[in-house]
């Protein structure tokens, strides 16, 4: 037996329907999402607070280790020589750290890709009367390094 349009649901409220389902799936997801962020951000939170505690606790471990190994040599040389040789030793570890952290730094290529991409966004952007010659002769091809 056929049903009659009074029976039968109108498209507009099947629509209605339909959007009312989505939007109520699309909430629960974002709540879901953000559920899982705060429990991850809270693990993450300890973990760098457990990380901090144990760095410190090794930069404690390295000083007493220091005077250590300062008394072990002041068995055989005078203390203010044992502490002395200890000291210069981690002056000249610190220096090569920065000497290889400037080595690394000077390295860098800067921003010189975007800097030719924006550049020639700007050139294209540009209305035809006003457009710089295509081809700049100081402008060079991009390399794999990125110079």
């Amino acid at each position: 037996m056929p049903q009659t349009p009074e029976e039968e649901e109108s498209l507009g409220s099947l629509v209605a329907q339909a959007s009312s389902h989505i939007s109520s799936l699309v909430r629960s997801e974002i709540e879901l999402a953000k559920a899982e962020f705060r429990f991850d951000a809270k693990r993450i939170g300890m973990a760098g607070g457990l990380f901090a505690a144990a760095a410190f606790m090794a930069h404690l471990c390295l000083i007493l280790a220091s005077f250590t190994i300062a008394y072990a040599l002041a068995q055989v040389m005078p203390t203010w020589l044992a502490f002395l040789i200890v000291t210069v030793f981690y002056l000249l570890v610190a220096g090569l750290l920065v000497f290889i952290g400037i080595r690394r730094l000077k390295g860098l290529a800067g921003m010189k890709r975007t800097a030719r991409s924006i550049k020639g966004l700007k050139e294209i952007a540009t209305p035809d009367e006003q457009a710089p010659p295509a081809l700049d002769p100081d402008r060079e091809p991009v390399t794999r390094d990125g110079t």
